[in-house]
C-alpha cells in the first residue's frame, strides 16, 4: 500500500485513466450513431425528380448534403480531401431515359476508410437510389394510366415489418462501448500486473518481498497483488453500474451475470499479466508482450469482425485472448439474457487464464530472488 501511495503510476492507470476511458468512449458515441455526416451530390440532370432525390437524402438523420459538384472528378477530390464521405451521381438524361423505359443508371460512391461511416452512408445512399428509382417508376406508371394501388403493388409487392431485438434503437454506443471499454480496462490490468512485479526486480526489492512472506511465493504474490485486484474490480463494477444503470445500456441478463463476469474478467486479466511476467521475468519485455496482446485483443474479440468468419488459424488464435471470451459471455448472457450454459467453454477459458500464474510461480520466485535487473 505504501508503494501504491508513493508511485503515481498506479493511481493513474488503476483509477484515473480507466475513468477517463469510460467517459471518453461513452461521450464520443453518446448520440447512438454518427449523424449529419457530410455528403455531396453530382446532379447533371437537375430535374424536379432528381432534385427531390437530393432533398430526401438530406432529410436522412445520418447524412447532410454539404456540397453540389459539377463533375465526378470534383466530388472525388472532395472525398480525398476529407470534406465529404460520399456522393451521389445522377447523370444527364436520367429522368428522360426512365420515362422512356430505357433503364437509367444512378451511381453512388462512398469511402470505407471509416467502416462505421462507410456502412451507414452505403445504407442511406442505397435507400435513396431505390426511392429515387421508385419515384421515377411511379411517375412513368402514372403517365401510363395506372392507379395508385397498382403502382404500389408493382413497386413494393411485399411490405417488411422490421423489429430489431434487444437494442431496438440501434444504439452504436451500446454496441461499441461495451467492447472497447473492457478492452482498455484489461489493457491496464495486463500492464499493471507485469509492472508491479517488474519493479521488484528494478528496485532490487524482490528478496525483501520474499523475506516478509517467509519465502512463500503464494503469500508474496497475494500481498503484492491483492490491492491491485480490489481496486481494479471496484473500477470494473463502477463501469458496469455507469453504463448499464445510468446510461441504460441493454442488459437482459440482469445484475448477477455482470457481477460474476466482472470478477472473472479481472481475475483472468491479472492472471494473464502475472503469467507473462513469469514467462519473461523482465519489466520491459513482459510489459511489451502484454501491450501487444491487449492491442490485438480489439481485433480478435469478434466485436468488429465476427471471429466465426475469420480464417481457421485466426479463429483458433482468438481463444488465446481473454477479451474474446469476455465478449462472447457478455453478448450471450448479459446483452441477450441467454443461459450461461450456452457459453460454458468461454467461462472455462477465462477461469484458465486466471489460473495460469500457477504454472510460473517457481520462475517468479527464482526471478525475485536471483535475477539482476537489465534496463
Amino acid at each position: 500500500m505504501r508503494i501504491l501511495r508513493r508511485n503515481p503510476i498506479y493511481m493513474l492507470f488503476m483509477v484515473v485513466m480507466p475513468i477517463v476511458a469510460v467517459i471518453f468512449f461513452t461521450t464520443i458515441l453518446s448520440s447512438g450513431q454518427p449523424v449529419e455526416m457530410p455528403v455531396g451530390v453530382v446532379d447533371q440532370d437537375y430535374t424536379p425528380i432528381t432534385r427531390r432525390m437530393a432533398r430526401l437524402l438530406d432529410a436522412f438523420q445520418t447524412t447532410r448534403i454539404t456540397g453540389q459538384y459539377a463533375t465526378v472528378s470534383e466530388a472525388r477530390q472532395a472525398v480525398q480531401r476529407g470534406e465529404i464521405y460520399a456522393f451521389l451521381y445522377v447523370p444527364k438524361g436520367t429522368s428522360a431515359k426512365l420515362l422512356a423505359s430505357r433503364k437509367p443508371t444512378i451511381s453512388f460512391y462512398y469511402s470505407m476508410t471509416s467502416m462505421t461511416s462507410g456502412s451507414l452512408l452505403y445504407r442511406d445512399l442505397k435507400t435513396i437510389s431505390s426511392l429515387g428509382n421508385a419515384g421515377l417508376m411511379q411517375a412513368s406508371l402514372r403517365q401510363r394510366g395506372a392507379t395508385e394501388d397498382q403502382i404500389m403493388t408493382y413497386l413494393q409487392p411485399i411490405s417488411v415489418d422490421l423489429h430489431p431485438l434487444t437494442n431496438p434503437a440501434l444504439d452504436y454506443n451500446a454496441y461499441l462501448s461495451t467492447a472497447l471499454i473492457p478492452g482498455v480496462l484489461t489493457l491496464f490490468m495486463f500492464l499493471l500486473a507485469a509492472y508491479s512485479l517488474g519493479t521488484e526486480l528494478k528496485f532490487e526489492t524482490g528478496p525483501n518481498l520474499l523475506y516478509e512472506a517467509d519465502d512463500n511465493i503464494w503469500v508474496a504474490l497475494t500481498g503484492k497483488l491483492l490491492p491491485l485486484f480490489v481496486i481494479s474490480l471496484a473500477i470494473f463494477y463502477l463501469y458496469e453500474l455507469y453504463v448499464y444503470y445510468y446510461l441504460g445500456f441493454p442488459h437482459l441478463g440482469g445484475a448477477w451475470p455482470m457481477v460474476w463476469l466482472g470478477l472473472l474478467t479481472v481475475m483472468a486479466s491479472l492472471g494473464f499479466g502475472i503469467f507473462m511476467f513469469g514467462l519473461l521475468p523482465q519489466l520491459r519485455m513482459s510489459m511489451s508482450i502484454c501491450s501487444l496482446w491487449a492491442v490485438l485483443s480489439f481485433s480478435m474479440a469478434g466485436s468488429i469482425f465476427p471471429a466465426a468468419n475469420m480464417d481457421a488459424p485466426l479463429k483458433a488464435l482468438a481463444w488465446l485472448f481473454p477479451l474474446r471470451h469476455y465478449f462472447m459471455i457478455y453478448q450471450a448472457v448479459v446483452f441477450n439474457g441467454y443461459p450461461v450454459v450456452g457459453v460454458w467453454e468461454h467461462v472455462v477459458a477465462l477461469t484458465a487464464f486466471a489460473l495460469l500464474p500457477l504454472f510460473v510461480f517457481p520462475r517468479i520466485k527464482k526471478a525475485l530472488k536471483y535475477y539482476v535487473y537489465v534496463p
